[in-house]
């Protein structure tokens, strides 16, 4: 499509842009680049890659609103794959990236139609996130502990359902609030804010 044609888009998207401050455009991009890296990160492995599945009925958003959205509820940011990673890589710092490790495997494992596959991936995710002196041990009570060993007895989609809900209460009730507050997630949202208000100013 060439840009010389009378009343043309592109060129009309070309002036917008121009229009915005240098500045903001540079904050845009530097957003994104941290994004892209938190996304790429090889440390995170598989699990977080799950978290893309988790993103039903989700559209593609401008990555300045996406962040904003994060602080809006627990539940926004879980629906988002850059708020997962974003998260997870919070949580490394305070060493309890387990928790959320778990909950994604537990979004994975209620997934599972094969009963056989049901039996395996249950017994392995209790040998590692769920019983005493686990590798990964997630902090649930002894109560909801032995609650979930007996239910691998007859594993089910739901064997899980509690220690994850007691898991996802802690990270809500506890780390979430902390990561709102990390410098981090403020210097993004500073950025994500600043650029959102020069974006409208120009429209």
């Amino acid at each position: 499509m060439s840009c010389w044609a009378p009343r043309c888009p592109a060129l009309s998207m070309c002036r917008g842009l121009a229009a915005l401050p240098a500045t903001c455009l540079e904050r845009a991009k530097d957003l994104k680049t941290r994004l892209g890296i938190l996304l790429h990160k090889p440390e995170l492995g598989h699990r977080i890659g799950t978290s893309s599945r988790l993103q039903l009925g989700s559209r593609r958003r401008d990555s300045s609103q996406e962040v904003l959205e994060w602080r809006e509820s627990f539940d926004q940011l879980l629906k988002s794959k850059s708020g997962v990673t974003a998260f997870h890589t919070f949580l490394k710092t305070e060493f309890s990236e387990e928790n959320l490790d778990f909950w994604l495997a537990c979004e994975d494992f209620k997934k599972t139609r094969s009963k056989t596959k049901l039996a395996s991936k249950a017994n392995r995710i209790f040998e590692e996130f769920v019983q005493n002196e686990a590798p990964r041990e997630v902090n649930i009570d002894h109560e909801t502990r032995e609650i979930t060993r007996k239910n691998l007895s007859g594993a089910t989609s739901a064997c899980f359902n509690e220690a994850q809900a007691k898991t996802r209460t802690l990270m809500e009730k506890d780390s979430y609030p902390r990561f709102l507050k990390s410098a981090s997630y403020q210097d993004m949202t500073r950025q994500a804010t600043s650029c959102g208000i020069s974006k409208r100013s120009h429209t």
